[in-house]
């Protein structure tokens, strides 16, 4: 394999709902979810065996012909979420949906230049990495598009890099994960949604981690109470099979060859991207969510050597006053808990199924306020 990850090494063979096993019969919790794509919990019923029936049926075709599953996903997808007059195009990831949205927005607006904000993390193919903060993403072609960054919730820097009137798209996430839980305040993205219809930009949010109800709204960005030109999705949409969408406001036209996937929206993705739905709708996950981010809150708060706690709902960052690294390698060495890291080496990050429960969630908080007293020890001693 080429070798671009850093892992752990541990041989995963089986989950369930929060819970992970290794192949030596080890349990562990689940508090990261695979970068926030666990949103049912592992090995949900409803979606296996949504999966299993259509792959007695047919698994792919590809869209040289109408494929009704799309439709129904489609549906589905805008009535839940609140958008239910945009149109979607299907892709397989985050970074594509992003990559397809920046597209899109320099199709429709005949301009080139992007606007993104300083810790943004968009994906690694060229125009995402190129709104992606930071140059480990960036490649030289990613380097030869035009960029302006400005600080989150800068309202009036934002202005300045929009008022030229050459800026296709400003995106923005919904809450910016891998910079560490950061969360745009409301009128910022307020302010955001009336300056790109002033000069004429398209607002897009990037709701691939912070979207489908894990930050107790079925999108991130419905706390502010705006609607997007365009808005991307993935992690969360199906529970682990490849997928990702781009919504697409109404009044954006669509013609033959402007954007293209082949195995984007096939059948057995629609599949598992439907099963996601029903589940969330039938077992009120985001409800369920709110509850379970206010009891892990409320169990932090007198957690020793916490800083801050940040975020929405279930994209949590805790910020410690020393390094995070060691904190989660112990927590899944010694207590067998599956945490996230951060762009901010001080912030562990915790993307939990929408599933958990009250046992789960204390056992977490038991599981790292045991740790950090032990820590706390060792240095003293």
């Amino acid at each position: 394999m080429f070798n671009v990850y850093p892992q752990f090494d541990l041989d995963i063979v089986r989950g369930a709902g929060a819970w992970l096993w290794d192949a030596a019969g080890r349990r562990y919790l689940d508090f990261y979810g695979g970068h926030a794509v666990i949103s049912i919990g592992h090995s949900h019923p409803h979606y296996l065996e949504r999966i299993q029936h259509q792959l007695q049926q047919i698994a792919f075709y590809s869209n040289a012909v109408p494929i009704g599953l799309q439709r129904e996903l489609a549906a589905k997808l805008g009535v839940l979420s609140g958008y239910p007059d945009y149109n979607l195009f299907l892709c397989n990831s985050g970074a594509e949906a992003n990559e397809n949205a920046l597209k899109l927005a320099a199709f429709d607006t005949g301009r080139s230049v992007i606007a993104a904000s300083e810790g943004a993390f968009h994906g690694r193919t060229a125009a995402a990495g190129a709104a992606s903060w930071g140059s480990a993403v960036q490649s030289p072609l990613s380097r030869s598009i035009e960029l302006r960054f400005t600080a989150l919730d800068d309202c009036a820097a934002l202005e300045r890099a929009l008022a030229p009137g050459d800026v296709c798209a400003f995106i923005v996430e919904g809450v910016q994960g891998i910079a560490g839980a950061h969360v745009p305040s409301p009128s910022f993205l307020q302010a955001a949604r009336s300056l790109c219809d002033k000069y004429g930009t398209m607002l897009i949010l990037d709701e691939v981690q912070s979207g489908y109800g894990r930050c107790g709204a079925f999108f991130a960005h419905q706390h502010a109470a705006i609607a997007a030109d365009m808005i991307t999705v993935a992690k969360g949409m199906a529970n682990g099979f490849p997928i990702g969408g781009l919504m697409i406001h109404p009044r954006i036209h669509a013609a033959h060859g402007l954007l293209g996937s082949t195995f984007g929206g096939n059948p057995l993705a629609c599949a598992a991207g439907l099963a996601v739905l029903e589940v969330m709708e039938a077992e009120n996950l985001i409800r369920r969510s709110i509850t379970a981010a206010d009891q892990l809150r409320s169990g932090l708060a007198d957690l020793p050597a916490l800083r801050e706690i940040r975020g929405r709902g279930l994209l949590m960052g805790l910020e410690f006053d020393s390094p995070a690294a060691p904190l989660r390698q112990r927590l899944l060495q010694d207590h067998a808990i599956f945490t996230g890291s951060s762009a901010c080496p001080l912030t562990l990050r915790l993307l939990p199924p929408l599933t958990i429960d009250r046992a789960e969630t204390h056992c977490f908080i038991a599981g790292l306020r045991s740790l950090l007293t032990q820590m706390k020890q060792e240095i003293e001693t």
